[in-house]
């Protein structure tokens, strides 16, 4: 019970950077399906004045959007190694920033569940991806993440003279 314990982080890791990779072809070769789904957002946010917020330029674009999920499947693949676990936590915290993001978006804009007429497919690898990653975070890999975050911190921290 304790193998299995110790290998179920880097299953969840290794899941989730699967689901980030096969994403990357969809946003990064601007396939249909993105088209749609970064078109219904931005006609969305431009009802709210935000024109653009999801267009091809926007902040929120496809290429921002799958940037950041492949960085997080780099850093929770990398973060398997032992020496590299803390990057492990930055990869799930990345994630579980993103998947966040998407499971509002499916939610609460005109979006929805099921956009590309998948059966909700796109979803729920969205939220299995988020549940991941807040398991990683805060049962597996919390002193991680807390030495993370220490590090981060200790770039940004005057140094005495």
């Amino acid at each position: 019970m304790a193998r299995f314990l110790n290998l179920l982080p880097h299953g969840m890791a290794i899941f989730m950077a699967l689901v980030f990779i096969d994403s990357l072809r969809f946003k990064f070769l601007n396939l249909p399906q993105t088209q749609v789904i970064f078109g219904k957002l931005d006609a969305w946010a431009a009802s709210l004045g935000a024109a653009g917020l999801f267009g091809q330029t926007g902040l929120f674009s496809q290429y921002v959007i799958g940037s950041i999920e492949l960085l997080a499947a780099a850093l929770l693949l990398i973060g398997i190694l032992p020496r590299f676990r803390h990057l492990q936590a930055g990869g799930a915290l990345a994630g579980m920033l993103v998947m966040s993001g998407a499971i509002a978006f499916h939610l609460f804009t005109p979006l929805g569940t099921d956009p590309n007429n998948d059966g909700g497919g796109l979803f729920i690898a969205a939220c299995l991806n988020w549940l991941f990653a807040v398991s990683l975070l805060f049962a597996f890999r919390r002193n991680d993440l807390i030495a993370l975050l220490t590090r981060i911190g200790s770039i940004f921290r005057p140094t005495s003279a």
